[in-house]
């Protein structure tokens, strides 16, 4: 199904007029969209307000005509790996969409029916108010069930769905998992932060995680007083500490509590469901003023209106970078040399110079055009329409 008809709009610029006739072709037969010149072209900011709409439209339309059995099934396939899940639904659909609430179960290291018996359990044991409730099935039985590699491309693709066919508002997405799934929390939150409001860990172990990437995220820890096994407590208190040190630090970020339940082992006897209500406060901002990106084992190549070039991305990379105005200060880079900064209007002026500095030092200054090529890309890689951005502007020396 096309997108769009191929015939121009009052205000198309040729390169807009030109996506429409791209986008009326069947979608097997497209040729590459980066090799059209129209990709290239500068966009005012209302034509691009227009090729982000047909852009968007004709994405909401691959994925209802591709994924609606992948969703029905409730089996989502990314590669190579299978994600299913167990969903509720709780209350009435708010008018700006669904809140979701994605909910991993624990076990790990353990045969298939006690992760089964485990994954069983989850879905029945949180009610969050007027929401999609979805449990998914950790695509392995291994000890590091929620935090292997290909787990970030499963969720990813599960957002996509349910962005479009469950109308999930993309701003009010939380993650939360108990035990092993705590302890994917602990990983998950952090190097995916930019598509949750808020998380919450329940009676995990962090392992190799660092709190860094939960800058503009909500984030709650919850742990028996008792969960002696693993350090669980003792390292719960630990990433407090290191959150109230961070909050203090950066008052603006780490929003954050960090509860030890007494008497409490490893079962908390749902104490823990405070949680729920407190993540409930948080919306996500995808364009936060100030961005921390810290790279896990498992790396990304965008991060909120951050990105690196394909095949860059080294764990351990470290990025802060902050805006104000049409002002971007690269404040810390450590294990990269090259940074693409993504922008859209919603930001600051396109129409006006920028510039971008570190240390002092000058990086960038003029303007960054608006492209059809930017946002087919930033969509492509993310699904959703709030991290969408019609400039790019890619810095380098970031090491002299």
């Amino acid at each position: 199904m096309a997108a769009a008809p191929a015939g121009p709009a009052a205000d198309d610029l040729p390169a807009v007029h030109a996506l429409r006739q791209w986008l009326a072709q069947p979608r097997e037969g497209r040729p590459e969209l980066a090799r059209q010149p129209f990709a290239a072209s500068a966009l005012t900011k209302a034509q691009a307000d227009q090729a982000t709409q047909l852009l968007w439209d004709d994405h909401a339309d691959d994925v209802r005509a591709s994924r609606v059995k992948e969703w029905n099934d409730k089996a989502i396939v990314a590669g190579g790996q299978t994600l299913k899940f167990l969903e509720r639904q709780f209350g009435n659909k708010p008018k700006s969409g669904w809140s979701l609430y994605i909910s991993l179960h624990g076990g790990g290291n353990a045969p298939r029916q006690v992760n089964d018996q485990q994954w069983n359990n989850q879905i029945k044991l949180y009610q969050p108010k007027d929401c999609l409730y979805i449990a998914p099935r950790a695509p392995t039985d291994n000890w590091d069930l929620w935090h292997e590699a290909n787990v970030d491309a499963l969720l990813g693709r599960l957002l996509e769905d349910a962005f479009v066919l469950a109308d999930v508002n993309p701003n009010r997405v939380y993650i939360m998992g108990y035990s092993a799934g705590g302890d994917g929390v602990y990983q998950l939150a952090p190097r995916m932060a930019d598509r949750w409001a808020a998380a919450a860990m329940m009676a995990g172990h962090p392992n190799d995680a660092s709190p860094l990437g939960l800058r503009n995220i909500g984030f709650t820890i919850h742990v028996g007083a008792l969960d002696d096994a693993y350090n669980r407590n003792k390292v719960a208190a630990e990433w407090g500490k290191k959150l109230d040190d961070l909050r203090a630090a950066d008052p603006r970020g780490y929003e954050h509590v960090v509860k030890l339940h007494a008497g409490r082992a490893h079962w908390m006897n749902l104490e823990d469901k405070v949680a729920v209500k407190w993540m409930a406060g948080f919306t996500r901002n995808p364009l936060p003023l100030k961005v921390v990106w810290m790279q896990s084992n498992v790396t990304h190549d965008r991060f909120y209106w951050l990105a690196v070039p394909p095949g860059k991305a080294k764990g351990g990379a470290l990025a802060i970078v902050s805006r104000q105005g049409q002002n971007i200060e690269v404040e810390k880079a450590e294990g990269l040399t090259q940074l693409t900064i993504l922008l859209n209007d919603a930001m600051l002026d396109l129409d006006q110079p920028i510039v971008v500095t570190m240390k002092g030092r000058e990086l960038f200054k003029g303007k960054a055009p608006r492209t059809i090529g930017n946002l087919y890309r930033t969509l492509a890689r993310r699904g959703d329409r709030d991290l969408m951005f019609d400039a790019a502007v890619p810095v380098s020396g970031l090491q002299k």
